[in-house]
């Protein structure tokens, strides 16, 4: 037992003494002073508490805008005129836009003066004069056309009453009728017997002399069935 102890001694000893020895040297460096001082960091800024607060701005307060129920009282009362108008107003608005029905009608109107268009319209429910000639002419030719559309429109022709041609279709193209000149007084009536399926009656004449002399060159439109266009021409010897 005392060998035991005596062993356990010595490894103990030894142990220590190995350390001692065999341990490092270590002597540590102290820093270098250059003599330059940290830079000191300012204190990080408070928000000052005195900043007023931001405030939603309100469209109302322009003076063109008007909040809804005070524009409907002030302008919408019982008794008072006020300014409604279908024309857009705001700023937006083409202002352009209310010519343009009048431009459209024009040019409708246009275009049935050049028997371009036909359109129902209002009928002419009344005679028309062509106007009084002399002339020593043997004999007239009466030229007839539809200066429309081509919508089955007629025209009956005659000379002092009596008929020349009962029922003629008028077309693009003109349509040739010699009327025999009687001494003295004459008197040519052209007589729309129907209105077409686009309009009134629309006709074209023209009435040249012997010698291809207009003597009138006319037309009636939307002329309502019935009625009659005339010419008086006179013979002199």
């Amino acid at each position: 037992m005392k060998q035991l102890l005596f062993f356990i001694l010595l490894i103990t000893t030894l142990s220590a003494s190995a350390q001692a020895e065999f341990a490092p040297k270590f002597k540590p460096i102290p820093p270098t002073n250059f003599g330059i001082k940290p830079k000191k960091i300012p204190p990080t800024a408070t928000m000052p508490t005195d900043i007023p607060g931001i405030k939603a701005p309100n469209v109302f307060n322009s003076i063109n805008i008007a909040p809804v129920q005070s524009q409907l009282n002030s302008s919408y009362q019982i008794g008072k005129k006020d300014s409604f108008s279908m024309t857009p107003s705001n700023e937006f608005a083409n202002p352009g836009d209310r010519f343009i029905p009048g431009m459209e009608k024009d040019l409708d109107k246009t275009l049935k003066d050049q028997g371009l268009k036909e359109g129902r319209g209002a009928l002419l429910k009344q005679n028309i004069s062509f106007g009084d000639f002399k002339t020593k002419a043997d004999y007239f030719i009466i030229r007839l056309r539809d200066f429309g559309a081509i919508d089955g429109d007629l025209v009956k022709v005659s000379s002092n009453d009596k008929v020349i041609q009962s029922e003629i279709f008028l077309d693009s193209n003109y349509r040739d009728i010699k009327i025999i000149l009687d001494k003295g007084f004459n008197k040519m009536e052209f007589e729309a017997l129907n209105i077409g399926t686009l309009g009134g009656n629309t006709a074209e004449i023209q009435i040249l002399d012997d010698r291809k002399n207009v003597i009138v060159h006319d037309y009636w439109n939307n002329l309502a069935a019935g009625f009659k266009a005339s010419v008086v021409v006179t013979k002199e010897e």
